[in-house]
């Protein structure tokens, strides 16, 4: 079996990181907390900073995109890529409380990236599922992304990414 792509393996590890700070950190009122200035504002899109679609300046995040929150729902597309989900699977998955992915789920819906839909073992509950335009707008980004990383890894042996890729993975794994 071939070894995994260290490109690949660093972006998951990277991933999985992304929104797994110690809680303390980001209690209410602070940035990514629960009552943070963290994109669930009503004029804060998707974004980024600096040129391109996610700079505000609209492209596929809309001509509201903003700084943000994009983390949260770049975290959301990929969980979302995997699996439907539960709003509550998806908080847990991204990192976020439970009002905060149900902003973000809504953020999805009317950015048309989202839906949601009766669960078929449960009807009671309402599972989040990616629609074509979410899943292409993934697929960008994480190309973008991809892209991205494989410049910054360029000054990297291929021995240096192979570690670099294990020694995050052993991070994420580890990290509560």
């Amino acid at each position: 079996m071939t070894a995994p792509d260290p490109i690949d393996a660093i972006a998951t590890a990277l991933a999985r990181l992304r929104g797994r700070g110690p809680r303390g950190m980001f209690g209410p009122g602070r940035p990514g907390g629960p009552h943070g200035h963290d994109g669930h504002h009503p004029h804060h899109g998707f974004g980024g900073r600096g040129p391109g679609p996610a700079s505000g300046r609209g492209g596929p995040w809309g001509p509201d995109a903003g700084r943000h929150g994009a983390p949260a729902r770049l975290r959301m597309l990929e969980a979302l890529a995997k699996e439907a989900l539960s709003v509550s699977a998806l908080a847990e998955a991204i990192g976020v409380d439970q009002p905060r992915a149900s902003r973000l789920v809504q953020q999805g819906v009317e950015r048309g990236w989202v839906r949601r839909e009766a669960d078929p073992d449960d009807a009671r509950r309402t599972r989040i599922v990616l629609t074509d335009d979410g899943r292409r707008l993934f697929r960008s980004v994480r190309g973008e992304r991809r892209e991205a990383l494989g410049a910054a890894l360029e000054a990297l042996t291929e021995a240096e990414q192979a570690e670099l890729a294990r020694l995050l993975t052993k991070l994420a794994d580890n990290w509560r």
